[in-house]
């Protein structure tokens, strides 16, 4: 488990905290919604980024090796 993957933890970590502080203090139901849609928006590009990061360990990793 490398550092990438102890910042999306704590990325995530984060985002749910807002998320769940949004919902207790949310007021209307549109709240809620709102709160969950921009909680949706920020755990995929925070997904999307991570999966970057990943994939471009893979392709340096796989780089070093000899191709058979």
């Amino acid at each position: 488990m490398g550092s990438s993957a102890g910042s999306y933890a704590r990325g995530v970590a984060a985002i749910h905290k807002k998320y769940q502080s949004a919902i207790k203090h949310a007021k209307t139901r549109q709240a809620v919604l709102n709160a969950y849609w921009k909680h949706k928006k920020e755990s995929e590009t925070l997904l999307a980024k991570h999966l970057r990061e990943e994939m471009g360990e893979v392709k340096r990793i796989k780089a070093k090796m000899e191709y058979r």
